[in-house]
């Protein structure tokens, strides 16, 4: 896969990212940051999606937003810039190729155009999709909550068929297992969701199952 046709339209940028950068595949699962450690890459997905993950220090966690092809993250930005440790989580969300970009080349890429935009662009869309998370939180209902966070997983699998569990729901969302249950069958006899072993439908798009959640 050639970056310039899918990250940078400059040759010039697109030779030396490619040169100095290493691949790396991962699977359905597969964690490729960890909080706490030291960043010594920028993660730049080419295929699949990653899932960025807020853990506290007790492992309480929470879905932050997803990272699709031709997107980075601010937050590992920010930590490899300022040699900090990393504060988030990136897991592979089905299979997944990314670009690591060197902690040391990101300053001096600084002298192409499109890099210096590609950079304020990530951290413009990341701060709106962080807004979007705060509001999701401070203003709405669990069960909304549930519905955002299956409506993003089926986005980045590209499937309304999700096969997940009640409680990697709860882990993520930092809330009972068993308030998730209950109210994915309330989901479920309103007609939004089916319910399965391990797994779950989403049958309705999210205009309509709103309104639904509402009734």
């Amino acid at each position: 896969m050639n970056i310039q046709s899918i990250l940078f339209s400059d040759p010039d940028l697109a030779k030396e990212v490619e040169s100095k950068s290493r691949r790396k595949t991962l699977k359905d699962g597969d964690i490729l940051i960890v909080p706490g450690e030291i960043l010594v890459f920028v993660p730049v997905v080419l295929s699949g999606a990653l899932r960025i993950i807020r853990e506290d220090d007790e492992g309480r966690e929470v879905f932050l937003y997803h990272l699709y092809p031709s997107q980075t993250c601010a937050m590992a930005i920010n930590c490899c810039q300022g040699r900090r440790k990393s504060m988030i989580k990136a897991v592979a969300e089905d299979e997944t190729e990314v670009l690591l970009v060197p902690v040391d080349l990101i300053d001096q890429l600084y002298k192409y155009p499109e890099w210096k935009t590609f950079i304020n662009n990530t951290y413009a869309a990341r701060f709106s999709e962080l807004i979007d998370v705060i509001d999701l939180v401070a203003f709405n209902s669990l069960d909304k909550k549930i519905l955002n966070y299956l409506e993003k997983k089926k986005e980045a699998l590209n499937t309304s068929l999700l096969n997940i569990t009640h409680q990697q729901i709860a882990d993520e969302l930092n809330t009972h297992r068993e308030a998730v249950s209950r109210l994915l069958r309330t989901m479920e006899r309103k007609g939004i969701v089916r319910l399965g072993r391990n797994s779950i439908e989403l049958l309705q798009n999210q205009n309509v199952a709103l309104a639904n959640l509402d009734k």
